[in-house]
């Protein structure tokens, strides 16, 4: 199927490795020019080349910490036409409330919530002024679920998740669509090393991480090619009458009783 993405400028935060880096390849077959945004240029400049070498994509990158707010503006001045805004940035820590200090909480925060915040700041006027855009926030199952060892990602992720429902319940009067994707355990690369650390506490064998995910659907956490697909789906005209909704991509797992 054909998405009607060719020439379609896209920024993909969080596009160094695993779920944003499989948003920018299935983008960058789709046609579209990209903006590649992480902290480490070492690693965005190998998405990139890889991804001129297998689609002949155009792709420009973007080091920054989008902590930072002046980092935000920095990207928000060097693409201010991108047609879509993907927010993928950002890890919250773990830990029960009483674990976490205010300035653990607020580190974690401050890139994956205030960075995303910052950036919706800065693009939704811009969309609306001009009548046209997309903006898609990954940002993840505990928001829906909230569990308590994830306290202050659940907090995150759920403020995140009303901030996107407010914004693309009005949005498509401007002619912008703004959602969300909340993907389940994914197998990103943290993902497999956090399996291995447990298969080996759990059975003395490492290579052995895949029987760690029986209580997952399917007995398996998602692929981020999955997530990606979603996705790019959504940021396409393909899905033109969405907005103002956060999509589960958890296998069902959200619907299931709590273990």
């Amino acid at each position: 199927m054909d998405l009607g993405l060719t020439g379609k400028t896209a920024i993909i935060t969080g596009a160094s490795k695993g779920i944003g880096k499989a948003i920018a390849e299935v983008l960058a077959e789709e046609g579209c020019v990209l903006h590649l945004v992480s902290r480490t240029e070492a690693d965005l400049n190998a998405v990139r080349d890889n991804l001129s070498s297998r689609f002949d994509a155009q792709a420009t990158v973007h080091a920054l910490d989008l902590s930072k707010p002046e980092d935000v503006q920095t990207l928000a001045d060097a693409t201010a036409d991108a047609d879509i805004l993907i927010n993928n940035a950002g890890a919250i820590p773990g830990g029960e409330l009483a674990k976490l200090s205010d300035d653990d909480i607020k580190e974690g925060w401050q890139l994956k919530v205030f960075g995303t915040v910052g950036l919706v700041r800065h693009f939704y006027p811009r969309m609306c002024e001009r009548g046209d855009g997309v903006i898609i926030n990954v940002i993840g199952m505990a928001g829906e679920r909230g569990r308590m060892a994830y306290i202050a990602g659940s907090m995150g992720n759920a403020a995140l998740m009303q901030m996107t429902r407010t914004i693309g319940a009005e949005s498509m009067n401007h002619g912008v669509r703004v959602l969300g994707v909340n993907p389940g355990p994914t197998q990103t690369e943290r993902f497999t090393l956090l399996a291995k650390a447990n298969a080996e506490k759990q059975f003395g064998d490492a290579d052995r991480w895949r029987e760690t995910m029986g209580a997952l659907p399917g007995g398996r956490g998602g692929l981020s090619e999955e997530l990606a697909a979603v996705t790019a789906f959504m940021a396409s005209p393909r899905a033109s009458w969405v907005s103002g909704t956060v999509i589960m991509v958890d296998g069902g797992q959200h619907s299931r009783p709590p273990a």
